[in-house]
């Protein structure tokens, strides 16, 4: 296993390179998720339906750039929120299943569920002000506008603009429901990869390698987008929002329920399904390798004695 910074640099890695491939369907789901905000059923608008289809018109209209708004923030986000997920994880669950079980090697539901909120949460609070950034830096466009627009030459911009304004409170906006999100998102995404994995194993007879990766985490993708979809649509709202358009997490959900229907908290679940399936398969499977690469250079580096002593 390798050492609690080296799976945090590992799983930063990883989410970087599943971040670069995935990155233009966030952008969509994120203007699906603001399209239409509190406005009544019947006079919503429709100008991004899809992820193909949305891609497609952003590209037609703001080129390549438009859909990769934002992804600097984004990769630093990913860094932070992947590496403290990654990183935090393993050494979490064996402290709290010893503690529990005096025995780390007990696989527990509830405490690996436990574990992977706490990291995942840990990961959200660390990047939320560069997915604040991020997502308002995605929701602009000159010409298919949805939801508030913030004209943000890039992120740096963004980070200046929001602190002169709104000071640091400003830039920790919605980080309840980032931490919400998340929670739900880690406590079942770590668990999931994992529990899909012995169980593929055990019955199917997969061995160690990129297929067995692979198929765990197309498991575990589905079910994060299904648990995480709606706090996503909430933060999303409350990061991109000005003044008190919201007070906070609650006020946010019912507003949006009562106004557009409860379907309104799943707008943009198929681009996010298109996104977090191939970005969860894609960081996964890097991890794997990332993991094993890092654990080479630290068995060159550190000393064997303090690598037994993990």
């Amino acid at each position: 296993m390798a050492t609690t910074a080296g799976a945090f640099i590992a799983g930063g890695i990883a989410a970087c390179g599943a971040v670069t491939a995935t990155h233009p369907f966030e952008t969509v789901k994120i203007r699906m998720q603001l399209q239409g905000e509190l406005q009544d059923k019947g006079h919503q608008p429709h100008k991004y339906r899809g992820p193909f289809q949305g891609v497609s018109v952003i590209v037609r209209h703001e080129g390549v750039r438009g859909i990769y708004r934002g992804i600097g923030s984004a990769y630093i986000y990913q860094i932070l929120l992947n590496g403290c997920r990654l990183g935090f994880y393993e050494p979490m669950r064996n402290a709290l299943t010893t503690l529990v079980f005096q025995d780390n090697r007990v696989q527990s539901l509830g405490v690996n569920m436990f574990c992977g909120a706490a990291s995942g949460i840990i990961g959200a609070a660390a990047g939320s002000p560069f997915f604040l950034v991020k997502t308002r830096l995605q929701s602009y466009s000159p010409f298919l506008p949805v939801g508030t627009q913030h004209e943000y030459r890039n992120a740096v911009h963004g980070f200046t603009s929001i602190y002169r304004t709104e000071g640091v409170r400003g830039l920790y906006r919605g980080v309840s429901a980032a931490m919400i999100r998340t929670g739900f998102g880690s406590s079942v995404q770590l668990p999931t990869y994992f529990f899909a994995k012995r169980r593929l194993v055990k019955h199917f007879g997969m061995e160690e390698g990129p297929a067995l990766h692979l198929s765990s985490s197309a498991v575990s993708g589905f079910v994060v987008c299904c648990v995480m979809h709606p706090p996503d649509t909430i933060m999303s709202r409350l990061y991109n929002q000005n003044g008190g358009l919201y007070k906070g997490v609650f006020d946010c959900l019912f507003k949006t329920i009562r106004t557009e229907g409860f379907l309104a908290i799943y707008k943009g679940f198929i681009p996010h399904l298109t996104r977090i399936l191939p970005h969860t398969i894609l960081t996964l499977s890097l991890a794997e390798q990332t993991n094993l690469f890092v654990r080479l250079v630290e068995k060159r580096v550190l000393s064997q004695e303090y690598l037994e002593s993990l």
